[in-house]
């Protein structure tokens, strides 16, 4: 609807600039927008404000010129003038319910479009060393990251989900180090555990299974453990396979696959570190000063210059990043996003500079970050940070076995990605409409008992069928409930674009707010079956739009509960 008022507005544009009313050589867009208050209509547009100056009048004057201009439209009942000039559209009931007939016959593909014209588009997220189980952290960029790619496929985008394993570093010698305490007897209370340990139970479990001389499969490679004490080197190997099938084990769990996983460790062995601080010397935007090789970063506006070499011949972790980000654009994503926590900001524009610095045809402000906050996980009111399992954390795989899958996805996803997130696993766990999941999971299950209830009566209606005359829902609610199934296209493409999954749970939550306030108010099984069969129909509409949305959010629709 909210285009057949635009169309409506450019027709009557058009006229007032072929009368001399507006110049002809100008281009006039209007924005049309749903109103906050009902009583001001369902679509506002302040095209008259924009264009007054051009007109050479004042708003409410060219507002009232263009209203003389609209084509006759059934789809529109009146226009108002609003304020200074806004231009307010009320909808005839009739039109308001063109939009049960489209869900219905497009159905799963309902808020889909081909805007992104197949455009390759990578999303990074997770990307956790591959030193112990992924904390809650990880989960909520995990929701977040998966979340936005599949809006980003529904808006027609050819979307590569990708995993960095940064395998190679301190962080993988401290977890060699811990296994191999383990694995010699020792326990984290002894003098001679590393300082820098990992102290978690599943140090013991890597530990035990070395030992033990098991086979692990992770995703590109199958080791064998030597069962050697003293060779470090294989302790690492075996290690770092254990915990990365572990960690594919979690990510299965929370219904989240990549295509493709990217180590660290390869930048190195195919000399692609190398090649980058050789680009970037050659570009002329290094020196040497006190022992270390640095880069001009300061040309590209960081704060200061940042050492890419230290003295003792090691690299900083921004070198491989920038030698990572190369290899990206260099296959061909010109939209890169990378989805990570908000201690990942101050890498944010020492990745960009160092890009910019190689002069290899990469736009400036490339690639795009998604950067959340923290979660803290909460249980009777009180924080919860401790799992034995990882020893100093509350893992991702603790909150899906306390609350499930979907409560875990929908929960991580439901905030602002740039604001603090509190994880209550009471409310989680909850059955009340105070459970935003639950809430929405009970509105699609509820229009699947009264489908039931219909077949009972010996009335079979098609998954999509619309039956019934639709200008008998007549209810200010009804209309307000296809208002809303109206806004979910718009929604679809502005939460991609604006890479904000969490409008989605905003959206559905009010949708099915607004499907319990009806269903408590009006029955739908009734004798007048020509009204049934009308708000049956919209019953199937917005049940389609609740499955439509929670699968791009990763979780189920279930038909009973």
């Amino acid at each position: 609807m909210k285009e057949t008022v635009s169309d409506l507005l450019q027709s009557a544009l058009a006229a007032l600039q072929s009368e001399g009313t507006l110049p002809a050589d100008q281009t006039f867009t209007p924005q049309v927008g749903n109103t906050k208050d009902k009583s001001h209509g369902d679509y506002a547009c302040n095209i008259a404000l924009v264009a007054s100056k051009a007109a050479g009048c004042p708003p409410r004057q060219l507002a009232e010129a263009l209203i003389g201009k609209l084509p006759k439209s059934k789809a529109v009942e009146k226009v108002e003038i609003a304020g200074p000039g806004f231009i307010n559209f009320f909808m005839s009931t009739a039109s308001a319910f063109e939009v049960v007939n489209t869900i219905l016959d497009e159905g799963e593909s309902f808020g889909r479009n081909d805007q992104g014209k197949a455009e390759k588009v990578q999303v990074e997220f997770v990307s956790a060393n591959p030193t112990g189980p992924l904390h809650v952290g990880h989960g909520r960029g995990a929701a977040i990251g998966d979340c936005l790619s599949r809006l980003l496929e529904a808006n027609g985008y050819d979307v590569t989900r990708e995993f960095y394993y940064n395998d190679a570093g301190a962080q993988i010698n401290n977890l060699a180090l811990s296994v191999q305490a383990r694995v010699k007897g020792l326990t984290p209370e002894d003098e001679s555990w590393p300082a820098d340990g990992y102290r978690g139970d599943y140090i013991v479990d890597v530990a035990k299974a070395y030992l033990a001389g098991e086979t692990v499969t992770a995703d590109d490679r199958e080791v064998t453990a030597k069962a050697d004490p003293e060779d470090r080197d294989a302790i690492l190997e075996f290690a770092v396979a254990y915990l990365r099938r572990e960690q594919d084990l979690d990510l299965r769990a929370f219904g989240v696959e990549f295509d493709v996983y990217f180590l660290e460790s390869s930048l190195y062995k195919e000399g692609k570190v190398e090649a980058t601080v050789k680009r970037l010397q050659e570009s002329g935007y290094t020196y040497e000063q006190d022992g270390a090789l640095w880069l001009k970063t300061t040309e590209f506006g960081d704060d200061k210059d940042r050492v890419m070499r230290k003295k003792d011949g090691g690299y900083t972790y921004f070198l491989p990043d920038v030698a990572y980000h190369l290899d990206k654009w260099q296959r061909g994503f010109t939209t890169v996003i990378n989805e990570q926590g908000a201690d990942h900001h101050s890498t944010v524009t020492r990745v960009r500079a160092g890009l910019q610095a190689l002069n290899a045809g990469i736009p400036k402000g490339w690639p795009d970050y998604v950067l959340h906050q923290m979660v803290m996980v909460t249980r009777s009111g009180q924080e919860v940070k401790i799992s034995k399992r990882a020893g100093s954390y509350v893992t991702i795989r603790d909150l899906i076995d306390e609350v499930g899958r979907d409560a875990t996805r929908f929960f991580l996803a439901a905030r602002r990605v740039d604001s603090q997130l509190t994880f209550d696993i009471d409310l989680a766990r909850s059955q009340t409409n105070e459970n935003p999941v639950y809430y929405i999971q009970y509105a699609h299950a509820r229009i699947c008992s009264v489908l039931r209830k219909l077949a009972e009566e010996g009335v079979q209606r098609g998954r999509n069928e619309c039956v019934g005359d639709l200008e008998l829902l007549t209810l200010d609610e009804e209309k307000e409930l296809a208002n809303q199934l109206a806004k979910y296209p718009e929604l679809i493409i502005n939460s991609a674009a604006q890479r904000e999954p969490h409008h989605l749970t905003h959206y559905l939550r009010d949708l099915a707010g607004q499907f319990h306030t009806y269903y408590n108010a009006h029955k739908v099984l009734i004798e007048d079956t020509a009204t049934r069969d009308a708000r049956v129909s919209l019953y199937l509409a917005i049940r389609q739009v609740i499955e439509n949305g929670l699968d791009l959010l990763g979780v189920s629709a279930p038909e009973e509960m």
